[in-house]
């Protein structure tokens, strides 16, 4: 897992640095040149934020004892983009001071704090824009772990009914076995004072049969 973050991390810096060199060119430009180059500038920082959060799926899986350190490298990537992204914004609105005066010519000062006050207005709403995002994300988040929790008491729950359902099962195979014990042993209780009426009745017939002998002679 950790190859494939530095290999991403080689794909950051390799864009970033492509990025960095636009920003600074878009200044100088204007008309279609420069909104090509604007074009292509937000493609790539397209392409760094998802770069970034492949290396967010990749730190989640990196083992726990090395995870810090990838996380804090992540994390000054994810303040690198941020800062990239506010230069971008600026380069958009600005130019350099030859392309100003043609562009412009007197007004360029009024109209650069115009620009300036409207970057501001912009950052903030993205700022909005993104503590909203990460509300939603936070409550996603709950609601899923929310799920989990009721999966798994439903799970429990069954679990317990098969349970119970088993001890029943048990308890009236235990009533079963305790009534034919009890037949059991009635049986033999019985077969038993049989037996001792019948030896007894043996042993009568004996003693009368010597008596009667005994009287007979």
């Amino acid at each position: 897992m950790s190859s494939d973050f530095e290999a991403y991390e080689l794909d950051f810096g390799t864009i970033t640095a492509e990025v960095t060199n636009k920003i600074g060119r878009i200044p100088k430009l204007s008309g279609e040149e420069k909104t090509q180059l604007v074009l292509n500038v937000d493609k790539q920082l397209e392409e760094v934020r998802e770069l970034l959060e492949q290396m967010d799926l990749e730190a989640r899986e990196i083992p726990i004892q090395s995870r810090a350190m990838y996380n804090s490298r992540l994390k000054s990537y994810k303040q690198e983009i941020e800062k990239l992204e506010k230069d971008f914004k600026r380069s958009r609105i600005a130019y350099s001071d030859e392309v100003r005066n043609e562009l412009l010519g007197d007004e360029a000062s009024s109209s650069e704090n115009q620009r300036a006050h409207l970057l501001d207005n912009t950052e903030k709403l993205e700022r909005s824009s993104r503590r909203l995002e990460a509300g939603y994300q936070i409550a996603v988040e709950t609601e899923q772990v929310g799920q989990e929790i009721l999966g798994n008491l439903h799970s429990d729950r069954e679990k317990i009914q098969r349970a119970r359902e088993r001890l029943r099962e048990t308890d009236a195979n235990l009533g079963k076995s305790s009534r034919i014990l009890t037949g059991m042993l009635r049986r033999i209780i019985q077969n038993r004072v049989l037996v001792f009426m019948l030896g007894a009745i043996i042993l009568l017939t004996i003693i009368l049969a010597i008596y009667f002998n005994l009287r007979g002679h």
